[in-house]
């Protein structure tokens, strides 16, 4: 018997993901980074109470993942993906007229129509 692979829809559009996914992902990487500063805190407890060997190292490295983790982790799970330039641009910059409108051409620029007659 085959075994039936779990659905997956394919895509055929270049449609952006929903807001839900979007929030979603940026509320688990926040997360994720989150606890790494909480592991940066808690290995610097245990480093200063078992007097660890090269404290000096150790502590200012344990410090900069305290300050940095917490700072980018608000700039990511703020950014998001840029709006589409054409949803904007019809307000913003107006309209291009036409310099000379169909009629205004001579004969020489009109197209021709070829037109077939059989004998």
């Amino acid at each position: 018997m085959v075994k039936r692979q779990a659905y997956e829809p394919i895509l055929i559009t270049d449609a952006s993901r929903s807001q839900h996914d979007q929030l979603t992902s940026r509320q688990r990487r926040y997360v994720l980074m989150m606890g790494i500063r909480v592991a940066c805190i808690v290995a610097g407890a245990i480093l200063v109470g078992a007097k660890a060997p090269l404290l000096w190292l150790w502590l200012p490295l344990c410090a900069v993942g305290m300050v940095l983790i917490p700072w980018l982790a608000v700039l990511l799970a703020n950014d998001r993906p840029p709006k589409e330039e054409h949803r904007l641009s019809n307000r913003f910059h107006p309209r291009r007229r036409v310099e000379t409108p169909p009629m205004s051409l001579t004969a020489e620029e009109r197209p021709h129509k070829i037109i077939d007659v059989e004998p």
